[in-house]
């Protein structure tokens, strides 16, 4: 079930892959463990998105201006009703960016662009990588790599916020031969770089 206990605090990122082993995403403020974004992204990809990962790298990633505050239930859409409801308990929110922000100078918020370079000085805790096989889940505490878990992964799959407890579902990745199809583009007026302080309204 999603939003589990202790989860809100996490942060997290949603990245596709580049060349070799590298990767270019967008930082997620809230619930990045993976007993919640695992059985959401999964969803996601097999139904509302149609089981396209590009359509849906598109959405997570390229079509934000800043980041994600929290991913919501609105990324079920079009779920079978019992898995909807396994996995929510029957509650809906809507997914929210963090487009909102106020820095501390005033300034319009920058894209909170996160990288393989940069994920580590960011104390960024969990990655999910777009994979076209499936989505390679990275702890920062653990390695800079991780484990490959399918697109045709059941959504309702018990994931611990562990990954050696996981079920024998996963893979290694192998290094990407070409770079990404798409780089994401930057908030109007602004280059883009890595989280900035805010303070939420």
């Amino acid at each position: 079930m999603l939003a589990p206990e202790n989860s809100l605090s996490t942060h997290s990122f949603i990245a596709r892959p580049t060349l070799g082993t590298g990767y270019s995403g967008i930082h997620v403020q809230f619930d990045g463990v993976p007993s919640h974004h695992l059985p959401l992204l999964l969803a996601a990809y097999q139904y509302k998105f149609g089981r396209d990962v590009e359509a849906m790298a598109q959405h997570l990633i390229d079509d934000i201006a800043v980041g994600w505050d929290e991913l919501g239930p609105d990324l079920l859409d079009d779920a079978p009703p019992t898995l909807v409801a396994a996995l929510t308990g029957g509650e809906h929110w809507p997914s929210r960016t963090l487009d909102h922000l106020i820095t501390p100078d005033g300034s319009p918020p920058v894209r909170m662009t996160v990288t393989d370079k940069t994920a580590g000085e960011l104390g960024m805790p969990w990655g999910y990588i777009l994979h076209p096989q499936g989505i390679e889940v990275i702890s920062m505490a653990h390695a800079g790599a991780g484990p490959l878990v399918a697109w045709d992964t059941d959504p309702s799959t018990l994931f611990s916020d562990r990954p050696a407890h996981w079920p024998a579902i996963t893979t290694r990745r192998t290094p990407t031969t070409s770079p990404a199809t798409r780089t994401p583009r930057p908030a109007a007026g602004a280059a883009p770089t890595g989280p900035r302080t805010g303070t939420r309204r």
